[in-house]
């Protein structure tokens, strides 16, 4: 969980609000799981190849989820 915990504290940093708002709730324990696992999936779809260093935490952290 902690590697888990350390992906979401990025997507937060981020301030991509597609991925900062569903990762600031997973880490307060209030988040859906579902609409985390969708905005990371379209964050993926949209910027997953781009070759910043979220690039590969979106699909380690759907794989974890």
């Amino acid at each position: 969980m902690e590697e888990l915990r350390t992906i979401m504290e990025a997507f937060v940093a981020s301030g991509w609000e597609l991925i900062a708002i569903p990762a600031r709730q997973w880490l307060d324990g209030t988040a859906d799981r579902e609409a985390l696992v969708a905005a990371i999936a379209q964050a993926d779809a949209e910027c997953g190849a781009c070759g910043c260093a979220l690039d590969p935490l979106y699909k380690r952290a759907l794989e974890l989820l």
